[in-house]
C-alpha cells in the first residue's frame, strides 16, 4: 500500500497518549503527520473518559494544520469515521457488517469497534485521535446502561491485522476523504455518512449534559448536528451521547 504524499509517518513503542504526543509535537512539524503508539498507557476518549487499549490494538493521532473556523474543523470527525470504514474494508473485506454512529464511533456487527476524538491544539493545530479494537475489546464492566458494547476486528471476523498495517490503510483512506472534504465541503462528506448511518430512521436516545431525548433519527444537518423527530417536533443537537 502506497503511503500518502505529504504526511508524516511516525510508530512508536510506548506513549502516555498519541494525542498528548501530538501536542508536544506541534511547531516541529513540516506537515500532517501520523503517530502510532503500539503500546498507550493513558489514552482518552470523549468527556474525558478512560480508552483502555488491550494488547494489539491499535492507537493513532493525526496532528495537522487547518485553516477553517472551528465549526467547519469539528466536521472532521465524519470524515475520520469514514475514512475509518474504508480502513476496516481495506483490511477485513467487511463492508456489510460496518455502521457510523453519531457523533464519532464505527460500529461492527452491531458493536464498537472504534472511536474517534477530535482535540484543537496551540497554532491552529487539529488532533484527530483514532482508537480500534483490532485484537480483543476491552472490558464492557464499566459501560453505561444502554451503551453499545465494544467488539474487536480479530474475534468478530478471523482476520488478524497489526496497528502497522492499518495506520496504512488508515492514512491512505483519510488522505482521499480529506481530499474531498478540502474541495467540495461537507456535502459529498454528509451524504456518504448518511449512507453508512446506524439507526437511521429508528428511535434512539441522545443524552446531553442536561436533558435526555428519545426520537427518531431523521438526519445530520449541513453543521453535522444530530435531528431528532420527538413528541414535542424537531429538535436538532449539536452534542450529545447517543444511546440504542
Amino acid at each position: 500500500m502506497i503511503w500518502p504524499e505529504g504526511y508524516g509517518r511516525r510508530v512508536l513503542a510506548k506513549l502516555d497518549s498519541t494525542n498528548a504526543e501530538a501536542a508536544r509535537l506541534v511547531g516541529r512539524m513540516a506537515g500532517p503527520e501520523w503517530i502510532c503508539a503500539l503500546r498507550q498507557t493513558a489514552g482518552r476518549g470523549r468527556r474525558g473518559r478512560a480508552w483502555v487499549m488491550p494488547e494489539g490494538n491499535f492507537a493513532a493521532t493525526l496532528v495537522m494544520r487547518v485553516q477553517e473556523p472551528p465549526a467547519q474543523v469539528a466536521l472532521r470527525s465524519f470524515v475520520a469515521a469514514l475514512a475509518l470504514r474504508d480502513a476496516v474494508v481495506a483490511v477485513a473485506q467487511v463492508p456489510e457488517a460496518l455502521a457510523l454512529k453519531w457523533p464519532n464511533d464505527v460500529l461492527l456487527n452491531g458493536g464498537k469497534l472504534a472511536g474517534i476524538l477530535l482535540e484543537g491544539l496551540p497554532d491552529g493545530h487539529l488532533a484527530i485521535g483514532i482508537g480500534v479494537n483490532l485484537a480483543a475489546a476491552p472490558e464492557a464492566a464499566a459501560l453505561e446502561p444502554g451503551a453499545v458494547a465494544p467488539v474487536a476486528l480479530w474475534p468478530e471476523t478471523g482476520v488478524k491485522v497489526t496497528p502497522e498495517m492499518f495506520l496504512d490503510a488508515l492514512a491512505v483512506a483519510y488522505a482521499a476523504w480529506e481530499a474531498r472534504f478540502v474541495t467540495y465541503g461537507f456535502a459529498p462528506v454528509r451524504t456518504a455518512w448518511l449512507e453508512q448511518a446506524a439507526k437511521l430512521g429508528e428511535t434512539i436516545t441522545a443524552r446531553t449534559a442536561s436533558r435526555s431525548l428519545d426520537g427518531v433519527f431523521e438526519t445530520v444537518d449541513e453543521d453535522g448536528q444530530l435531528v431528532l423527530k420527538t413528541a414535542k417536533g424537531r429538535v436538532t443537537i449539536a452534542a450529545a451521547d447517543v444511546f440504542f
